[in-house]
Formats: C-alpha cells, sequence, structure tokens
C-alpha cells in the first residue's frame, strides 16, 4: 500500500511539478529560435484558397468560442478574487458558467468541422500534415474534458479561482504548490495535462501564428482569389492527386 501512494506521489510530482516547467521551457526556447530563424513560417497556413464554404463554418465559430474560453481562464488566472466576488451572487454566477459552456460548444463545433473538411476536401486533405491532425486530436480531448468538468464538476469558474489560480502562481514564482491540484478530480487533472502538453506543441505548429500582431483573423474580409486559367481543365482534383 505505501509502495502505490509513493508512485501516486512521484506521478504527481512529475505530472505537476516538472512537465510544467519542461512546457514552458520548450514554448519558449522554441518559439524564439523559430521566430529569429524560420520567422516567415509564423502563419496559419490557410487553406481557405482551397475550400471556402465549409472553412467559414469551421474557422468562425472555432476562433470566437476558443477566444472566450481562453478569456474566461484568463480571467480566472489574473484575477481570481474578482472572480470570486462576482461569483457569489448566483445570477452573475450562472451567467459566467453559460457563457463558458457555450464557448465551449462553439470551439467543438468548429474543431469537429475543421476535421470533417480535412477529411471529405481532396485538396485540402493534401495539405493537411501530421501536426495538425495532432493539434486537432488535444484540441478536441481539451474541449471534451472541459466540457465534462463544466457538466460533471460545477462551478468551474470558482473553483479554478479557488484552487487552479494560486497552483499557476505558484508556478510562475518557481515554488510549485501542488497540493492546490492533486485533490482534484481525475477528468480535471487529464485537462490540466493536456494543456501542458499543448504548451509543448505550440511552437512547433501553425499555431503560432496567434502571437502574430497584429491578428486580424476574426474581422478582416473573406480572402478573393482570382484564377488566370480555366481551372476545371488544369487545376482539377484529379490532375493534383496524379501528380
Amino acid at each position: 500500500m505505501a509502495e502505490n501512494i509513493t508512485s501516486f506521489d512521484y506521478l504527481n510530482l512529475f505530472l505537476f511539478t516538472i512537465l510544467p516547467y519542461v512546457a514552458l521551457f520548450t514554448f519558449f526556447l522554441v518559439t524564439i529560435q523559430r521566430y529569429r530563424g524560420r520567422g516567415f513560417t509564423y502563419s496559419s497556413l490557410s487553406s481557405q484558397f482551397l475550400e471556402n464554404k465549409m472553412h467559414f463554418w469551421a474557422m468562425v465559430p472555432f476562433h470566437y468560442g476558443i477566444l472566450v474560453v481562453l478569456f474566461g481562464h484568463l480571467i480566472g488566472f489574473l484575477l481570481p478574487a474578482q472572480v470570486l466576488a462576482w461569483n457569489s451572487e448566483p445570477m452573475r454566477l450562472y451567467l459566467l458558467e453559460i457563457t463558458g459552456f457555450i464557448g465551449g460548444i462553439f470551439t467543438l463545433v468548429g474543431l469537429i468541422n475543421i476535421m470533417v473538411r480535412r477529411l471529405s476536401d481532396a485538396r485540402t486533405k493534401m495539405v493537411t500534415s501530421t501536426a495538425d491532425w495532432v493539434v486537432i486530436g488535444i484540441l478536441i480531448f481539451q474541449i471534451c474534458t472541459g466540457l465534462y468538468t463544466a457538466i460533471f464538476h460545477s462551478w468551474g469558474s470558482s473553483w479554478f479561482a479557488a484552487s487552479m489560480s494560486p497552483y499557476l502562481w505558484s508556478i510562475v514564482k518557481l515554488s510549485p504548490e501542488i497540493a492546490y491540484v492533486t485533490p482534484l478530480p481525475f477528468f480535471i487533472k487529464l485537462h490540466i495535462i493536456g494543456a501542458f502538453a499543448m504548451i509543448i506543441l505550440f511552437p512547433f505548429t501553425r499555431l503560432v501564428h496567434a502571437l502574430v500582431v497584429p491578428n486580424p483573423y476574426l474581422w478582416r474580409k473573406p480572402q478573393v482569389v482570382r484564377w488566370h486559367w480555366d481551372r476545371k481543365k488544369i487545376r482539377t482534383t484529379e490532375f493534383k492527386i496524379e501528380r
């Protein structure tokens, strides 16, 4: 019994003390290195010109949904006391929880449409890399575990402010306090681990475009492509696949 407890403690130590610093070190080192050596790769590598109808219904809900989710997490991290004060009124708590849940649903809908688009459209499928599928998979995992947490472990905004914010600040202060997170339910721990995994992968993928300022993806006009040849005869899907 003692050995099991010890092994479990070591696992918690690795996941919530060592892994965060591995993630942050990798993020900053590779992000800076990539920007200095391959700055032109800081792009979303848009495939909008290949197919635009499904692209709209995938990227719009995804971007607006993920911004709501990330903004909520950021506020809980930076202003935990204010979040707890806001949540002291039940109607405000419900409003915050429902808003976050809707943001998660929008993100999931967008991700599913992204996945369907990249599987069903031949041209888009050809420019989809293994890294893209890994990112989509982890994002879906994160959103699903987040939605599960919202449904089965209610009032996440409050316990995030009370437990996760102090833990994350202890990471920033180089004095990890894992006692804040070790008692949390299994799926919440998976959600936290998934976040660290996403931070590690971030600088290796097209997600780095989120760091480029200005970033007008949410309000820019639709991309217009002008063809100077008969694309039905010269640039058909069948032609590209044969090549």
